[in-house]
């Protein structure tokens, strides 16, 4: 047996992180990236140490979105320039750590399985410094994402109203419950119109999940449509420093309460 084989084998066997959390998508443009920014700000509020890393390989932009231009990102880390604790870099407007990807970057989206598990056993490693490490994933279900995932202790999963993204989520959440069936993920209905839409749409997935895989993902939260978010990311800064007191700056806000509780 190679150690390539080995690298996938039996990753709920592999000790987990409590305070490590993976954020994920069954597909792109749910807002999950912008949901990672305005999480780890608003448990920074909370008097929490959060480390934000950037897990979308290739295709980063959480330094984008916040108008950052880091000079250390994961892609000297991966060539070896840098140490994992070397690349983190403190966003001083929300109060938390960032550890930046490298966009466009296809040494990283092509990363071998080996080279992925070492670099999320530094992330482990690394997360005994903090309160909360959150790990914004890539959209999709591909390994390479899936394998990040290995060390973390919670599981969220954000979908909206739309058909793609109820589908896609399921398909994500079914892949990694083969995986990890001790995994139940928790969900989030992201960009909807009222409370009651994004219960309902939480409830159209869970009886998915119930009927064919036999568990019950919770649902975390329920973020509302507000216009305020656009307005924040197109000015490249965070939700909670721009509109603090808009109502899906509320919505994550309460998220982040329960996290803490």
């Amino acid at each position: 047996m190679t150690s390539e084989t080995k690298v996938s084998l039996a990753p709920q066997k592999r000790p987990k992180d409590p305070n490590m959390i993976a954020i994920a998508s069954g597909k792109g443009g749910v807002g999950k990236t912008w949901f990672s920014i305005t999480l780890a700000h608003a448990l920074a509020n909370r008097g929490q140490k959060v480390l934000l890393f950037d897990g979308d390989l290739g295709l980063a932009n959480l330094d984008i979105q916040l108008g950052l231009m880091p000079k250390h990102d994961l892609g000297n880390v991966v060539n070896g320039r840098l140490t994992l604790n070397q690349a983190v870099i403190n966003y001083q407007d929300g109060g938390f750590d960032i550890i930046a990807g490298r966009s466009g970057s296809a040494g990283l989206a092509d990363l071998a399985p080996s080279r992925l598990q070492r670099l999320g056993n530094d992330l482990a490693l690394l997360s005994a410094s903090y309160d909360k490490v959150l790990i914004d994933l890539g959209a999709g279900v591909d390994k390479s994402v899936r394998q990040l995932t290995h060390h973390v202790g919670e599981l969220f999963v954000v979908i909206t109203d739309e058909p793609t993204s109820l589908t896609d989520g399921y398909a994500y959440i079914k892949i990694t419950h083969g995986e990890r069936p001790e995994m139940v993920p928790r969900i989030v209905a992201n960009t909807v119109n009222s409370t009651r839409e994004g219960e309902r749409t939480y409830n159209t997935l869970l009886k998915a999940c119930q009927g064919f895989l036999k568990i019950s993902p919770p649902l975390l939260g329920v973020i509302r449509r507000d216009s305020k978010v656009r307005e924040a990311i197109r000015n490249q800064t965070s939700l909670l420093t721009r509109y603090p007191n808009c109502e899906a700056a509320a919505d994550v806000e309460a998220i982040a309460a329960k996290l803490i509780k």
